[in-house]
């Protein structure tokens, strides 16, 4: 892992001192030692007590995720405390989070700094409970996974300001989220819902949790350049994605840069620009019967693309990259190696092709989307209609990733064997070198259904 700086090492040693005072007044205990003064229980019936100066939460049959959450919010603020956590039980510190009766009938949710003992180890990235689900993984940050350790005492730092999320376990940094979804709220301390006999009576305890709210700028940890930052800003780029080479690929308010496929101007209908959004509009199903599809101005070869996408019920569509225009004659969508976009369980699509390769994510009608970043997890983590997903693709030479929610789920060479077998057995064999252009367009399908687009972004590798 990577080491600490000789400041955070400091901050660590000094983060375990008992009181407040021997920092100055900055800082303000959340716990007293004592009692659960300040703190009430939501959602579930899992137990929590005091003993030996520590907040000790126990795992119960039958009742769903319970949160020990402060009576106060918080809003901007750097929070750290110790944990530690029974090997089999997950667990979580929700931040900035509500519990609304409007809301899931108050259900807990917001941000949760993950507490992870399996060997998935995601402990420090970030959850969005009863939201979005996972935002920030720690499949990016492969050398995080190793802080954490199971049954015994960790230091976990949060800083919280602004648009900012950044977490640390044993002075490493895990995530570095930028979002804006939720300014403030409370704090919870979660015992997840157990559903084996074997693991009821389960513990995570907390002490020394302690919270800044006031002289932040100043306290923040140097950020690890080496860990990602992942935005889901709507169509507006970070500090650091502009310092990166990062750039808009549609501005959320025109359609500067995209026009539609071997045309030069935009669609006049088919599509439509609004609140932020691209959308396709709902035609029947039909395959670029409507506006068709819209391609960037712009070639590329080497680089790598975030965007998020939102599907209604049984829509189809696609993200496709290297198209060169005019290789196909006639009606229907551009030629292109495909990132497909697709309601897995109602359209047809999805059972047609080879071992699932015309699914969510998948490289169409070629290789099946699967599951590459967590041990003995095989669905996809996939939000339904309604909701929002992040895509990504990453083209570095010949090799090429698909993403979907900052999972990995595709991985191939352009130009292999294998590559040229695959295309060899699919629908695309009856055009020359497919795929293997040296650039292309990259390419927003038109497949009938309602599929709405925001924060499209690139950058050249």
């Amino acid at each position: 892992m990577r080491p600490t700086t000789f400041r955070q090492t400091i901050l660590l040693l000094l983060s375990a001192l008992p009181t407040a005072s021997l920092l100055g007044q900055s800082w303000q205990p959340l716990f007293n030692g004592r009692d659960l003064s300040g703190w009430e229980v939501r959602n579930g019936s899992a137990e929590y007590r005091v003993e030996d100066g520590a907040i000790v939460g126990e795992s119960r049959l039958d009742t769903p995720n319970t949160f020990l959450c402060t009576e106060r919010a918080y809003g901007d603020f750097i929070l750290e405390f110790e944990v530690w956590l029974d090997p089999g039980l997950n667990s979580g510190v929700q931040i900035r989070s509500h519990s609304n009766p409007a809301y899931r009938n108050g259900r807990v949710h917001g941000y949760q700094v993950e507490l992870d003992p399996s060997a998935r180890a995601w402990s420090g990235g970030i959850f969005d409970e009863a939201r979005r689900g996972w935002i920030y993984p720690l499949t990016r940050n492969e050398e995080s996974r190793q802080a954490f350790r199971v049954a015994q005492w960790n230091h976990v730092r949060v800083e919280a300001m602004g648009e900012s999320i950044r977490t640390w376990v044993n002075g490493v940094m895990c995530a570095n989220l930028a979002d804006d979804l939720t300014a403030e709220g409370f704090i919870g301390l979660q015992v997840h819902s157990v559903k084996r006999p074997e693991d009821a009576g389960l513990q995570v305890k907390w002490r020394n949790l302690r919270v800044m709210t006031t002289g932040l700028e100043s306290e923040r940890w140097q950020p690890d350049p080496a860990v990602p930052e992942v935005s889901w800003l709507k169509n507006r780029l970070t500090e650091t994605e502009r310092r990166r080479g990062w750039r808009l690929l549609w501005d959320g308010a025109t359609s500067e840069g995209w026009r539609r496929v071997n045309d030069d101007a935009f669609p006049e209908r088919g599509w439509e620009i609004e609140d932020g959004l691209l959308t396709v509009i709902e035609t029947g199903g039909g395959e670029a019967r409507a506006g068709g599809d819209i391609v960037t101005e712009q070639e590329f070869s080497n680089f790598e693309l975030e965007l998020d996408f939102r599907i209604e019920e049984g829509a189809n569509s696609g993200i496709k990259y290297f198209v060169v225009e005019g290789i196909k004659k006639g009606p229907g969508s551009a030629i292109g190696l495909e990132y497909q976009i697709l309601h897995d369980a109602l359209h047809p699509d999805a059972k047609k092709g080879v071992g699932g390769n015309r699914t969510m994510g998948s490289l169409y009608d070629l290789i099946a989307s699967e599951n590459l970043s967590e041990p003995d997890r095989v669905r996809k983590r996939v939000n339904g209609p309604g909701e929002w997903n992040k895509a990504r693709l990453v083209v570095r030479g010949a090799r090429v990733e698909h993403w979907l929610n900052n999972v990995k789920v595709v991985e191939y060479e352009r130009g292999s064997q294998l590559y040229r077998a695959l295309v060899a057995k699919s629908k695309y064999d009856v055009f020359e070198g497919f795929g293997e252009a040296p650039s292309g367009h990259i390419l927003l399908q038109d497949h009938g259904n309602r599929v709405s687009f925001h924060s499209i972004k690139v950058r050249e590798l």
